[in-house]
């Protein structure tokens, strides 16, 4: 992967290779909806991106929790789960 910074527009160009069918499959939807492959790119990136640093902060948080012990037992999270369904639904458990 190559990256070229622009001072001016605060971009960078991004070489990625990728397999054949996706670039097809991104032409093919850059055609379908007017836009260009590059801004698609640029989006499908963000979200993907945003996702994945969304995902390592719960991760993070949950560590914290449970280091601080803050928990619920799997007993507690397994009567909750099988309320479900039945006349007595459980509310969902809390940490103490």
């Amino acid at each position: 992967m190559k990256t070229l910074r622009s001072q001016r527009s605060g971009t960078a160009i991004l070489s990625v290779r990728v397999p054949a069918r996706l670039r097809d499959r991104l032409e093919s939807l850059a055609d379908a909806t007017a836009r260009n492959r590059s801004r698609l790119a640029v989006e499908a990136l963000e979200s993907y991106v945003d996702e994945q640093e969304e995902q390592l902060a719960k991760i993070d948080q949950g560590i914290r929790d449970a280091d601080s012990g803050r928990l619920v037992s799997h007993e507690r999270v397994k009567r909750y789960l099988q309320s479900w369904g039945s006349k007595r639904k459980l509310p969902p458990p809390s940490c103490k």
